[in-house]
């Protein structure tokens, strides 16, 4: 048997988003004559009883918690996620409460990090990071932050693919100081973070601005998510964003990012939409395509401009929605089926992005990383760091 705080199975399980029945489940506890799966769990939760290491391993399992975190002393502090803008119902949010944390702890322990190397290099601090405030109203921070990036919207429009599109946003943005970061999992995609419940995140660091997007969005969403979590920045928040817009901050920043890809007077070539929602989804998706930028984002514009009512808006978003999971699911397939694309490493520089990889490269050719600390940074094995960062980071 192994001496465990019985707190800490508590504290796994909760931050895990798990009620008892669900995790009795999940680790393999039954029903018997002697009770009922869920009381020997609360049981062993209340020191009544002692965890035996193969269930141990279970929990480490379905709470998606390192083995070695529950031989801490007492339960840790939650992870500061900074303002928490999504409105998820309750039941939701507790589901994904515990991938959430796990992310955000690591993210704040890469930042960490990287904050270090950089303050050791003297680096200057970004001047735009808290320098606006939600007063000054969404033109003023539209066309400031455009100014703090040396964001240009034809330019970006000119790119030939949205990926290249994002890519160019992403330039801008590591170019003035920010880390833009691709993670929708905790280490593999069986532990993928739902987009309702996490879309994007920043961390308003005058040293080490992070944003981190999901990417089991789609990629013509990116964009837009990479401005909306720049634009929390200049407002010096840090915090999580989901799906929803109902919060003012998230309103406020939608509106920033979205006029920043679609200026308002575009919006007259809907002037004339029908009735008809199959020909409006056929239309919103030619001008989407055409700018690099999301469908759901044109529907959004056109339901803050009165064009599309709110039932409109909500039935034509919901049905790109199913039409993209259908498509990503599809494609997926695919992809099992006739495996092969571009190599782990090519895949996680992308992720990673050029900003990251640079300062890792540059910290450990002087010393002041080592291996161990680039993996964590990385978020890779240390015998990958070297391969990863070889390959090229600009």
């Amino acid at each position: 048997m192994t001496q465990v705080n019985p707190a800490i199975l508590k504290w796994a399980r909760e931050t895990a988003g798990l009620g008892l029945d669900e995790a009795a489940q999940r680790v393999g506890l039954r029903d018997t004559r002697r009770g009922l799966a869920a009381e020997r769990l609360a049981a062993l939760e209340a020191g009544q009883d002692e965890v035996s290491r193969p269930l141990l391993l279970k929990m480490a399992q379905a709470y998606r918690r390192p083995l070695v975190a529950f031989y801490l002393a007492k339960p840790p502090p939650r992870a500061d996620r900074g303002e928490d803008f999504r409105t998820l119902p309750d039941d939701q949010r507790a589901e994904a409460a515990g991938e959430v944390d796990a992310l955000v702890r690591d993210i704040r322990a890469r930042q960490g990090v990287v904050r270090a190397l950089l303050e050791d290099e003297d680096a200057a601090r970004v001047s735009w990071v808290a320098s606006r405030s939600m007063d000054e109203g969404v033109p003023a921070v539209r066309d400031a932050l455009a100014r703090s990036i040396g964001f240009e919207l034809g330019e970006f429009r000119r790119q030939r693919t949205t990926e290249l599109a994002f890519d160019y946003l992403r330039k801008k943005a590591e170019g003035a100081g920010a880390f833009i970061l691709l993670i929708g999992n905790l280490g593999s995609h069986h532990s993928a973070i739902n987009v309702e419940a996490f879309r994007g995140f920043a961390l308003a660091d005058d040293i080490a601005p992070f944003v981190v997007i999901n990417d089991q969005d789609a990629k013509s969403a990116w964009s837009f998510t990479v401005l909306h979590e720049l634009a929390h920045i200049i407002l010096g928040v840090t915090g999580i964003s989901g799906g929803s817009m109902e919060a003012r901050m998230e309103r406020f920043c939608n509106d920033v990012a979205s006029s920043m890809l679609l200026p308002p007077g575009e919006l007259r070539l809907f002037a004339d939409l029908g009735a008809n929602l199959d020909a409006v989804r056929e239309q919103i998706t030619a001008f989407a395509n055409g700018r690099h930028i999301s469908r759901a984002l044109v529907a959004y514009r056109l339901r803050l401009s009165g064009i599309l009512s709110d039932r409109e808006w909500r039935e034509v978003s919901a049905a790109f929605r199913d039409e993209y999971l259908r498509d990503r699911e599809e494609r997926r397939q695919r992809e099992r089926a006739a495996p092969g694309g571009p190599s782990y490493y090519v895949v996680r520089r992308h992720k990673l992005g050029p900003a990251l990889l640079q300062l890792v490269r540059r910290t450990l050719d002087d010393g002041a990383l080592t291996p161990t600390k680039a993996g964590k940074v990385l978020g890779v094995r240390a015998r990958s760091v070297e391969p990863l960062v070889a390959g090229g980071a600009g």
